[in-house]
């Protein structure tokens, strides 16, 4: 597994190496990448080498993704193997509105299709728009919203999430976050 490589037209999707924590440290430590997503950007080469180890480590759907040409992380993408089978996914934002993380994402949905995941889930932000057009153009479709108080952060986050049935039960919805949080809808024309 840990030689384990998955290719489109421009991109290396490979396991992260401990040779790539430089790398990661840029990806993990901008503000601005990191406004979104569940942590604080990271300080150091140190608390990367520990988010690596806590995080990406050993997981068996999490791969760097890395331009053909140089093979030199940019982002990531992943799912993790717990029931819901949460997708996410993270660049560095030079390489923004390009339509990597959708390539790279068409990609590992594939790879989850042929290792027979049933299904994929992904939270967004409703602040973060963009993160739903990747969704939507990976085929996911829009379930239901929650809201809940984000931790670490520690302020309230309406998510919107969106799920992709891999084997062709369209009518299967994941409902966890439906029955966690209280404050729970359906929004209209997303």
């Amino acid at each position: 597994m840990d030689n384990l490589k998955l290719e489109t037209e421009r991109l290396i999707l490979r396991k992260f190496e401990p040779t790539d924590m430089q790398a990661l440290y840029l990806l993990l430590s901008d503000r601005e990448v990191n406004t979104f997503l569940p942590w604080y950007p990271v300080k150091n080469l140190e608390q990367t080498e520990e988010f690596y180890n806590k995080r990406f480590a050993d997981k068996k759907y999490c791969f760097a993704i890395c331009l053909k040409q140089d093979n030199i992380p940019i982002g990531y993408v992943k799912a993790d193997t717990d029931d819901s089978h949460d997708f996410g996914y993270a660049l560095l934002k030079e390489f923004w509105h390009k339509g990597i993380v959708t390539e790279a994402s068409r990609a590992l949905v594939e790879y989850l299709k042929e290792n027979g995941v049933l299904y994929i889930t992904a939270t967004h932000d409703r602040n973060n728009p963009r993160s739903g057009n990747v969704m939507r153009r990976i085929g996911m479709k829009y379930c239901y919203s929650y809201e809940e108080q984000w931790q670490p952060k520690d302020f309230p986050v309406v998510f919107r999430m969106y799920q992709l049935n891999l084997d062709g039960c369209d009518n299967r919805v994941y409902g966890k976050y439906w029955d966690t949080y209280d404050n729970h809808f359906v929004e209209k024309d997303i």
